[in-house]
């Protein structure tokens, strides 16, 4: 269907080569988009790019450092050269430090707000000229269940992700005039390589997790594949400034 066909459009996904940020850039490539896969793992980015490939989809890595306000405008301008255009970013690369919030240094407190929204902020201000010049675009950010709940373990993160959907609102607002969408995703728990490391040091996370969410499991990164192509494409034409749960109804549980 037109609305959800992504053909001649090129994607930058943060994060891109694993976990959720790998399953939209699935989601994208197979509705036709040219996919730059933004990360620092070089080996885990060939491997990603290679898997999009065999979709059928073109597909480039880009190595990035969020942190560093160069690197990021750098992915950009490459991704652009290289590729002809740019018509949609993915913000997804983030970091979690697991901790009770009177244990954090300063520089941790900073190394997760950096790279979980300063680095998303940057990177939205660096594509924004080159969605103008497409004619519009589509910025997606991923936040997360703890922009709505709080965390004992996870103040930093809770912080940068509740940021982030305020961030969203406010590029919305911004951009909108330019034909640019700005909506954010709130991933609910997704078994990847972020959240294992938590289950160990979570005691009783799973059984928590399977309890309280309606949907009775942990959801998994192809279930972005979908709601990435429809807000990557025509279809989500008039949706901007949402924050869209995608937790199998853990946040409207009581």
């Amino acid at each position: 269907m037109e609305h959800f066909d992504l053909s001649g459009r090129v994607a930058i996904v943060t994060g891109g080569n694993g976990g959720i940020g790998l399953g939209m850039a699935r989601g994208l490539a197979r509705a036709g988009a040219a996919i730059v896969v933004a990360a620092r793992n070089a080996d885990k980015s060939a491997a990603a790019v290679k898997a999009l490939e065999a979709l059928g989809a073109k597909a480039i890595a880009v190595a990035v450092d969020v942190t560093r306000e160069a690197s990021c405008r750098r992915l950009v301008e490459e991704a652009a050269e290289r590729l002809g255009r740019l018509d949609i970013l993915v913000n997804n690369a983030g970091i979690a430090l697991r901790k009770p919030p009177q244990d954090y240094s300063v520089e941790e407190w900073h190394r997760v707000v950096d790279v979980n929204l300063t680095g998303a902020f940057v990177c939205a201000q660096a594509a924004y000229p080159h969605l103008v010049r497409a004619g519009g675009g589509k910025i997606i950010n991923i936040g997360s269940m703890l922009s709505i709940f709080g965390a004992p373990f996870a103040v930093a993160y809770a912080a940068s992700k509740g940021g982030l959907v305020q961030m969203t609102k406010a590029l919305a607002t911004a951009w909108a005039k330019d034909n640019i969408q700005v909506n954010a995703l709130l991933p609910g728990w997704i078994d990847t390589d972020l959240t294992a490391a938590a289950r160990e040091q979570v005691p009783g996370l799973n059984e928590t997790v399977l309890k309280r969410t309606p949907a009775a499991r942990w959801g998994r990164p192809a279930d972005f594949e979908a709601i990435a192509v429809f807000l990557a494409g025509p279809g989500s034409a008039f949706v901007t400034g949402t924050a869209i749960p995608v937790d199998g109804g853990f946040s409207v549980q009581i």
